[in-house]
């Protein structure tokens, strides 16, 4: 009996023992890369084609593949654009109307960019570069020829070629090309030359093939887009547009090789899902290899990749040999980046804090846990975080939230001033103050207009503020009274929410998305932010491509929405409240189809100069305007909360760069010490139960030695 116990014990010992030094419960296995940086993410991006793709969650990848022109440089602030596959900075001339040059800016109608790129650039490997006998191999493949294709992965043979001039032309085509849906088409047309006569020409031709369709877009040309040779080409503007090099620093104008286009043109590929919507092929420091949007993607470092060396902030070009610490730093310095799908914010905020994640952001549910307040009011990570290393980046985001109100409508819009002191009313109304408090945990400052902080024309609400909403009193800055909004709201005709013409509660309608308990916690929240006026407001609740419906038609009423600027300049929030980009009549990013002769005269006037003082007394006259109008509740700007790891090195805040996932660096030894520190298995409670199960083992055995005792005896 004790023999067999003791053997029962030994077996024991030594499954525990053979147990792996590993965490149990780690998802990456036994394999772990010493230079790979571990993500998530909550939503399957659905362009990676760069000519489509406009959403930040599409930019977190195809940035790090594709490669416009210039970009951000990752330290400096203000943000300052630099060459990425340009080898300098554009050469800008002035033409006259006969597109002479001149020196005379008055007198220019155009405006010419020399844009020229580095030489022996390359593009990641791809079967659509690959030859056969001088011609590729994969451009016209039949239907035999797929029946084993199902990935990207199952070509054979692939190539790469150099980066040219061409290959940015050929993608300003494909953005004109109505079968690409480019959601910056309409203003492209507005600035670059004869882009609108190619767009009206290409839409109007019928094609045969694929293969056709790629031969004539070669072959055409827009005016205004010229090859000056290999590595030099030029853009003519129909205008003065200084903040145009901003889009040349966009995915829009990433270059695109007519042989991919060709490739991902084939039906046959296309049927099965093989298009450049999937797998996109650029010169950048990564390329996708693994796309499953319902578990992983995978982003490894592609070969072909020049090189670039970590920049200084005494550097204004990032890819001068630069040498810090006695140490060439050329970047990329990982191999690999594995974003698997969280769906769930509980499971993706503990993996981060197990450090499976490498970064996070704080969601709602967790910022008490994340976030502390000292007595002055100040934020810092709890003291569990710092204790574990981890690390927060805080910054304010070049973006704007709002409640914007349709000014279609016949009751809440118009330039009457009844519509105009009802918006006012309501518009003193909405505490945003504590609106960001409740909503988000604090991380946002109010917004006196739309311009958030950082771009000029800035208001900070101390010496500059809008006179609409606040006063002075006391020497301070103070928001209306409820009491000033409801003497607004009785001028406009509606005292104590009634109206005045027809005897009746003044009722509105707030169009909003989502069926979440925070949906109806902000909706509840309005709510009673109305009722503080005595206006009633009914929410209708639908989801978000119902929504988008309702707001193309312009049969919303009172909304809720925001813009992240895609560059850091007034104008790019100015022109949201544009008169000729109305959602309703021209299909832009004007919500709330606000429409002022004044404010688009000084649009017009502002948005083609240099940042100067003049610039800056046009911009005030502007918002002076539209704060008086009052379009939109001025909400806030959010503040960005992001946290990563202590190995994870290189993590300064540059909310206007996408690429920057080719500076993280991995301290992978800090990483599997406090990994393995964090999750270490603890057997305790199976030794317990092994012991308990021992035990009982022995008294049944005993029991039935006993009984069978007994039986001899008897």
């Amino acid at each position: 009996m004790i023999r067999f116990i003791k053997n029962i014990f030994l077996l024991s010992m030594l499954v525990v023992a053979g147990c792996s030094d590993k965490p149990l419960n780690s998802p990456y296995g036994d394999t772990e890369d010493d230079k790979v940086f571990y993500s998530s993410f909550q939503e399957r991006p659905k362009h990676l084609d760069p000519a489509r793709s406009y959403s930040s969650n599409e930019y977190a990848f195809i940035a790090q593949i594709y490669e416009p022109l210039f970009q951000y440089h990752y330290l400096k602030k203000p943000y300052e654009l630099i060459p990425l596959t340009a080898s300098e900075m554009p050469k800008l001339y002035y033409l006259d109307n006969e597109f002479n040059k001149t020196d005379n800016k008055s007198k220019a109608h155009y405006t010419k960019y020399i844009l020229k790129i580095k030489k022996g650039i390359l593009y990641q490997n791809h079967p659509a570069f690959y030859k056969k006998n001088k011609k590729y191999a994969y451009h016209d493949l039949s239907e035999n020829q797929l029946a084993n294709i199902n990935t990207l992965k199952d070509f054979r043979q692939e190539n790469t070629r150099e980066l040219t001039s061409d290959d940015y032309i050929y993608q300003i085509k494909r953005l004109a090309d109505y079968k690409n849906h480019s959601p910056i088409s309409g203003v492209m047309q507005d600035y670059i030359y004869g882009f609108n006569e190619y767009k009206k020409k290409i839409s109007k031709i019928k094609y045969s093939s694929h293969k056709e369709r790629i031969n004539i877009i070669k072959k055409s040309d827009i005016l205004g887009v010229e090859k000056i040779d290999r590595y030099t080409f030029s853009i003519t503007l129909k205008k003065q547009y200084p903040q145009f090099i901003y889009w040349l620093a966009m995915p829009f104008f990433s270059p695109m090789p007519w042989e991919a286009d060709s490739f991902y043109s084939q039906p046959g590929l296309q049927k099965k899902n093989i298009t450049l919507n999937w797998f996109p092929i650029g010169t950048g420091p990564f390329k996708l290899t693994e796309n499953n949007p319902n578990l992983k993607m995978v982003l490894e470092a592609n070969k072909n990749f020049r090189g670039e060396v970590y920049p200084s902030r005494k550097d204004k070009i990032v890819n001068r040999k630069i040498i810090e610490h006695n140490n060439k730093k050329e970047v990329p310095f990982i191999n690999k980046a594995i974003y698997s799908l969280e769906k769930e914010q509980i499971p993706r905020w503990n993996k981060f804090l197990q450090g499976y994640y490498d970064n996070s952001g704080i969601a709602s549910d967790n910022y008490d846990q994340a976030i502390s307040l000292n007595n002055s009011g100040d934020i810092s990570l709890n003291k569990d975080l710092e204790d574990k290393g981890i690390h927060l980046t805080t910054a304010t985001s070049a973006s704007t939230y709002y409640i914007g109100f349709n000014m279609l409508d016949t009751v809440i819009g118009g330039s009457s001033e009844r519509s105009k002191l009802l918006r006012q009313a309501i518009s003193i109304a909405i505490d945003y103050d504590e609106y960001i408090s409740i909503f988000a945990n604090g991380r946002g400052i109010i917004a006196q207009s739309p311009i958030p902080p950082g771009i000029i024309g800035y208001q900070d609400g101390t010496n500059n503020y809008n006179k609409i909403l606040y006063k002075i009193k006391n020497g301070a800055v103070v928001k209306r009274s409820i009491d000033d909004a409801k003497i607004l709201l009785t001028k406009a005709g509606y005292n104590n929410g009634i109206d005045k013409k027809t005897g009746k509660p003044l009722i509105l309608y707030f169009e909003a998305t989502g069926a979440g308990a925070d949906t109806y916690a902000f909706l509840n929240w309005l709510r009673k932010q109305f009722k503080k006026i005595n206006i009633q407001l009914v929410t209708r609740v639908t989801d978000y491509n119902r929504f988008q419906e309702k707001m193309i038609n312009g049969t919303g009423q009172i909304f809720q929405w925001g813009w992240n600027a895609d560059y850091p300049d007034p104008e790019n929030f100015l022109f949201l409240l544009h008169g000729k980009n109305g959602k309703v009549k021209f299909g832009g990013e004007n919500a709330s189809n606000y429409n002022s002769i004044k404010f688009d005269s000084l649009f017009k006037e502002m948005k083609n100069m240099e940042n100067s003082p003049q610039r800056e007394k046009i911009i005030k006259s502007m918002l002076d305007i539209i704060q008086n109008d009052s379009p939109w509740i001025w909400g806030f700007h959010p503040k960005s909360f992001s946290l990563s790891h202590k190995w994870v090195e290189n993590t300064e805040s540059n909310l206007m760069a996408n690429n920057t996932l080719k500076y993280k660096k991995i301290n992978n030894i800090l990483r599997s010490e406090k990994i393995n520190l964090w999750n270490k298995a603890n057997f305790t409670l199976l030794y317990i139960l092994l012991f308990a199960i021992l035990i009982f083992i022995a008294s049944v055995i005993m029991m039935i030695k006993k009984k069978d005792k007994e039986k001899i005896y008897d």
